[in-house]
């Protein structure tokens, strides 16, 4: 079947990756791709939010299966629009996308169905926002109603901090995303991303993973779309995972159907491991990214085919095989990132990097010029690494960060940080 991929970034790759590796693909097309996804599949410029340009290539090139990786075509309807012409896609309507499109639309799903998660107050009047967060007190978390790539959650530990992010974000920091906001509770624990398949009615439990927001070592500076990742987080023990599927994933799955808006695709549930179990800090209707890396690094059994079951209402039932091995993806990024960064510059010996073993180099802002492999997005590369454990899989990435000549970029160095601290505990109690 011919499978075409929506997206140009580090998950999309990492789709693209399982995609090829399944029997069922036998032409792989990514629009638009870059510079990595190239090698794998054949890049067509069509820019994510092109509707017309989308169904116009699958009906020209026989697309017989559409995955959308980002969030932005989803919340605006691009899976819709391809059921209306009869193209088959993974994702969620942009009826069911709304759970990420709006936080104040989940955070009020959360309290009619007596879902856990930090209790909030909504405003789209400044000086009502500020009022509440004066009473409140901080810590305490501003979060833009809409989508803001990954950055809309700003955790500020001072009373001042929080009253400036309010006014920044209803202030237009964020355009439309910020007509409206949710001010929330702090809640304490360790987070985690948990992934669920979903056909509509059925929901399938994926591999466990943990990323790292913070641009810098030690979870300081602002927050990024993702600096790294590893799988399994170590914080999800099998009770905890159950306890999500009971209290957060399945009751949201029953809520979405009786509301008429059936959720197919991924649900990604933004996790926070409080002393009272999980909590919902908030939803993704894709996969995360750099979560989907590792993801696909230790998933065994074919990607596509799960893929296509879940968009077909086929779950009941299913399995997915996963390695026991570890799986670390650390991100380098172009120095300045998350704020100004320059394009264009060239990023040498990539396969130095993946000439270590158990490492891949996954791309997430490039493109070829040429011979030439260069750097075009502030989240650049994702070097991926497996490993017996999260330490041996880090020592890997590393490794291969390390061979990769690329003086403009940067990375953190202590992505798996918290895994690795409890392997190390585990070895001395031992």
């Amino acid at each position: 079947m011919h499978v075409l991929v929506i997206g140009a970034g580090g998950r999309e790759h990492a789709l693209c990756w399982g995609v090829a590796r399944s029997p069922l693909a036998t032409r792989l097309s990514c629009a638009p791709g870059n510079g990595g996804i190239a090698q794998l599949a054949e890049c067509v410029d069509i820019a994510v939010d092109d509707f017309d340009g989308i169904v116009a290539y699958c009906r020209a090139q026989s697309v017989d299966f559409v995955v959308v990786g980002p969030e932005g075509p989803l919340v605006a309807g691009l899976v819709d629009r391809l059921d209306e012409e009869e193209i088959l896609a993974f994702g969620p309507s942009a009826r069911a996308a709304i759970l990420e499109g709006s936080k104040v639309f989940t955070k009020n799903l959360c309290k009619r169905h007596n879902i856990p998660t930090a209790a909030f107050e909504r405003f789209s009047d400044l000086a009502k926002a500020q009022e509440y967060i004066q009473d409140r007190g901080a810590p305490i978390v501003v979060k833009a109603d809409g989508l803001a790539a990954g950055k809309g959650a700003i955790v500020c530990e001072t009373t001042e901090e929080a009253l400036a992010a309010a006014a920044d974000i209803l202030g237009g920091q964020f355009g439309a995303a910020g007509n409206e906001i949710v001010v929330e509770q702090f809640m304490v624990g360790e987070e985690a991303s948990f992934f669920a398949l979903c056909d509509g009615r059925n929901a399938l439990p994926l591999a466990t993973a943990q990323d790292h927001k913070a641009v810098f070592d030690g979870d300081k500076g602002p927050n990024t779309g993702g600096m790294g990742a590893y799988s399994p987080a170590p914080v999800m023990t099998d009770e905890m995972c159950q306890k999500t599927m009971e209290r957060i994933i399945l009751p949201t799955m029953r809520a979405m159907e009786q509301d008429g808006r059936p959720f197919k695709g991924v649900l990604y549930a933004g996790l926070m491991i409080t002393e009272r179990g999980p909590q919902l800090i908030e939803y993704n209707v894709r996969f995360g990214d750099p979560e989907c890396q590792v993801l696909l690094a230790r998933w065994q059994s074919d990607p596509l085919a799960a893929l296509i079951a879940a968009a077909k209402g086929q779950l009941a039932g299913y399995e997915v095989d996963w390695s026991e091995r570890a799986a670390i993806t650390v991100v380098m990024a172009a120095q300045g990132y998350p704020g100004d960064y320059a394009k264009g510059t060239e990023i040498r010996n990539l396969a130095g990097a993946e000439a270590i073993a158990g490492v891949s180099v996954l791309h997430a802002g490039t493109k070829l010029d040429g011979g030439r492999m260069l750097a075009n997005g502030g989240r650049v590369l994702g070097v991926t690494a497996q490993g017996r454990d999260i330490r041996t899989a880090r020592e890997r990435a590393y490794q291969g960060v390390a061979a990769i000549d690329w003086p403009e970029g940067f990375c953190r160095g202590d992505i798996g940080w918290r895994a690795v601290e409890r392997e190390e505990q585990q070895e001395s109690e031992a």
